[in-house]
């Protein structure tokens, strides 16, 4: 193996971003600063300084809140809280940091499919050797799996995303449309739809690799299999059956017109949502607070929109999956470390902060402590016209998502293939044949990272 290689690698991959579970917050930029007894350049005030100060970059809109809630609670440490951006803006102060040596906070808030990118540059901490045994229970097996590598622990879940199935109330009941279960079903119902002389019943997009990555884990796809103990080795399976079936399932709604395959996240896309282009957005939990912000549910379409359960491919064998998610991670510049993880794990777990976040649909909590707190399950949901959508959708998928592996080039494989999606949509290529060339394309990357593909 050669380490400079993939170190190297890494530190490209890191600069890049995707789309992550939140909307971005305020707060202030510039430098954080340095533990010890005082703190300087804060976004925060800090109530005791008197304590050792652990420094904190994060993005969530209530992030402000959270903080406070953390300082004004804890007796042994307090937060110095720096906003230096989101997605690509923070990656690329971090990465600045790593390659320096010095200048990264003690605490980060990265994407959970981030961290193998930075783990492998020795940028993070295990996090089990500081207290995780008192904080196992607070979080499912599938979150935990979600921000590991290997054995190894290297975040907190702070919110996932479980997917499910948005759709249009009055779309539905104009085309006597009930919510498919199965994506059989959900096909029927978009030919159905089209034949009446309705919308596209949804959108297959290529700049949303994440989520056609999800969609293929549920129909059984393994992306990837990577263990740190193995370091320059790597499992790459892209175009097996199961990949390739949701590659032409969804170009084959495309292909007959029975989806758009507009690019989402656009001003665009969004006034085609709130103008009933799409009759379903195939989404996780966070999408109700994403839409809200950009002015869906709030005009004409105020009250039209429920939320359904994901379409399985087998119903007697019901896989949930999840798309985004971030999490507090331990970086390896921390001066103490134990400290620094025990405010990665104290930050949004109080209950204040929690249901802060759930009530303003900032975040959908992994914390068990909110997933259990029968004032988040039983909530109505005013996105969805009153639905109690987390007791009927939400939480039961997250309680049932297992957790998935990232990779450590990760970025690298969404845009091979958003780049074959493209062609996809096209036409150029079948859905297995794009597989084939993600799966040739990701696989010689990793070869000249250094890596040994299995």
């Amino acid at each position: 193996m050669n380490k400079n290689r993939l170190l190297a690698a890494a530190a490209v991959l890191a600069a890049a971003t995707t789309l992550t579970a939140c909307s971005s917050g305020g707060g202030g930029g510039g430098a954080t600063a340095t533990s010890g007894s005082g703190a300087s350049n804060c976004t925060n005030t800090i109530p005791k300084k008197d304590l050792p100060v652990v420094t904190m970059w994060g993005w969530y809109p209530n992030m402000q809140l959270v903080v406070d809630n953390f300082n004004k609670q804890n007796a042994e440490v307090q937060v110095c809280w720096t906003n230096v951006g989101q997605g690509s803006d923070e990656y690329d102060k971090f990465q600045t940091a790593i390659s320096a040596g010095t200048g990264a906070p003690d605490v980060i808030m990265i994407e959970m499919d981030r961290i193998p990118t930075f783990q492998i540059q020795n940028a993070l901490v295990d996090i089990k050797q500081h207290g995780f045994d008192a904080v196992k229970a607070d979080y499912s097996e599938g979150a935990w799996k979600d921000v590991s590598v290997g054995g190894a622990v290297y975040g907190v879940p702070v919110d996932g995303g479980p997917m499910a199935m948005i759709y249009r109330k009055d779309l539905f009941e104009k085309y006597d449309i009930t919510p498919p279960k199965t994506w059989a079903e959900y096909e029927q119902a978009a030919q159905k739809m089209k034949d009446a002389g309705g919308p596209a019943f949804g959108d297959f997009a290529a700049n949303v690799s994440a989520l056609t990555m999800a969609l293929q884990i549920q129909k059984g796809a393994t992306p990837f299999t990577y263990d740190p103990a193995q370091r320059s080795s790597i499992g790459v399976k892209l175009n097996d059956q199961a990949s390739k079936d949701v590659l032409e399932y969804w170009g084959g709604l495309a292909k007959k017109g029975l989806v758009g395959t507009q690019d989402q996240f656009t001003p665009e896309y969004i006034s085609g949502v709130i103008n009933g282009k799409y009759a379903t957005y195939i989404s996780a939990a966070w999408a109700p607070g994403y839409l809200t912000g950009a002015g869906v549910g709030k005009g004409e379409d105020t009250g039209k929109f429920a939320v359904a359960p994901l379409p399985q491919w087998d119903p007697a064998n019901p896989v949930q999956v999840n798309w985004g998610g971030s999490a507090f991670s331990v970086t390896s510049q921390a001066k103490n470390p134990e400290l620094a993880a025990k405010v990665a794990y104290g930050l949004y777990a109080d209950k204040e902060s929690l249901t802060h976040g759930w009530t303003n649909q900032i975040i959908f909590p992994l914390n068990l402590k909110a997933l259990n707190d029968l004032e988040f399950v039983n909530l109505k949901v005013a996105f969805f016209d009153g639905q109690q959508a987390n007791k009927e959708v939400y939480v039961p998928a997250a309680n049932a998502y297992q957790g998935v592996t990232y990779s450590p080039f990760g970025q690298y494989y969404f845009d091979a293939m958003t780049k074959q999606v493209s062609a996809l949509i096209e036409g150029s290529v079948t859905g297995a044949q794009a597989a084939d060339l993600v799966q040739e394309d990701v696989a010689k990357y990793a070869k000249e990272q250094g890596f040994t593909v299995q």
